[in-house]
């Protein structure tokens, strides 16, 4: 008996040990981050705020920004709500009208990525306050999600980078005027349904978790066919006739809470990863793929696990992909449905958007000091 106690005290002691270096290890590089960013200069520039009043800290979270302002100096500062019939992208586009020089989201990915549909291209700078569920995208970029003055400190001073802009454009819809704008991954079939299926209500109360509950039940889904068409960045294609998946997904970034599924994309590079996954043999294929995902996520390399044979994870590379299905299916992009869709395209807009992040470029001044407006 004495042994084994022993024994679980050693356990034990090793985990305080682990979490106790783990927290010490995450409070040292917060400290690095506060001083980084103490370290830059204030723009004194025409700020808007697009903020998503549906989120349940929206409120509080506006009135602790004009706080901030004011404490700050910043003296042309305007707030713009979304609404259902006025997403990110329109309010964006009403904040340059109106003079902006720097246009901040303040929401979670939808309203981030709506924002930036509207930013891509223009030269102007683009901050962002994560309030959402997952903040998929502020997390790649390095943005503090659990402190406000310190995402605020970045979205507020020189400091950016040039990050890829994805595009899928619903090519059989006669009403769309522009492709659907992602930052993170957009797809079809089982993510989107998953996405589309999960319980609003849950999501509030366990987070991304929701989507693991939507997506056990919707694990045996009928496959989805199709001809795809991927263009390589040096002008080649290469055309897949009768492509089986049960998803396929374009990302931008491939970095999600605990999991790696793209491990070779990256924001600035031009390209899309494209991840085509395949599953059979019922329960046994689905675990074979959550292997698949393990093994990415720590070798940090691309597809398949050696050991699976009832899943199959094929990563390609290219600057667009053309898709067309025996049928409409789903369509998702960062979280956010679209119309069900036939025909469709995927493209990127490389180094389109300019994200204020704690980072800087390096593309830009050693210093991290970036001239107003184009930063």
């Amino acid at each position: 008996m004495p042994t084994v106690v022993i024994i679980i005290a050693v356990i034990i002691g090793i985990a305080v040990i682990a979490a106790a270096a783990f927290l010490a290890v995450r409070a040292y590089r917060k400290r690095q981050l506060a001083e980084r960013i103490d370290r830059r200069d204030d723009d004194q520039v025409h700020y808007a705020f697009i903020v998503n009043p549906s989120k349940p800290q929206a409120k509080e979270r506006k009135k602790h920004i004009r706080q901030f302002c004011k404490e700050k100096g910043l003296t042309e500062v305007e707030f713009i709500e979304t609404q259902l019939d006025k997403d990110g992208r329109a309010c964006a586009k009403e904040a340059l009208r109106h003079g902006a020089d720097v246009v901040v989201a303040v929401g979670g990915d939808g309203t981030v990525r709506t924002v930036a549909s509207a930013m891509a291209g223009t030269g102007h700078a683009m901050g962002i306050i994560p309030i959402g569920t997952g903040n998929l995208f502020a997390r790649n970029m390095g943005i503090p999600v659990d402190d406000i003055d310190a995402a605020l400190s970045v979205a507020t001073s020189h400091g950016s980078r040039h990050v890829d802009v994805g595009r899928l454009t619903l090519l059989d819809d006669p009403t769309t005027d522009h492709g659907h704008a992602f930052l993170i991954i957009a797809g079809i079939g089982f993510d989107a349904v998953m996405i589309d299926d999960t319980d609003p209500e849950l999501k509030k109360n366990i987070s991304w978790l929701a989507y693991f509950v939507s997506g056990v039940k919707n694990l045996f889904i009928p496959k989805f066919r199709g001809t795809v068409t991927i263009r390589s960045a040096d002008g080649s294609s290469h055309t897949i006739k009768g492509l089986q998946f049960r998803t396929f997904m374009a990302g931008n970034c491939g970095q999600i809470p605990v999991f790696s599924l793209m491990p070779d994309a990256a924001y600035d590079d031009g390209i899309l990863d494209f991840e085509i996954i395949d599953t059979s043999g019922g329960i046994l294929g689905w675990a074979n793929l959550f292997g698949d995902v393990v093994h990415q996520t720590i070798t940090g390399k691309s597809g398949s696990s050696p050991l699976s044979v009832t899943s199959s994870i094929d990563n390609i590379q290219g600057v667009s992909a053309e898709i067309t299905l025996e049928k409409p299916v789903p369509a998702q992009v960062d979280g956010d449905m679209l119309p069900a869709t036939q025909h469709l395209r995927f493209d990127v807009e490389r180094k389109a958007l300019c994200v204020r992040v704690p980072e800087v470029d390096p593309d830009f001044s050693a210093t991290g000091i970036i001239p107003p407006i184009r930063d």
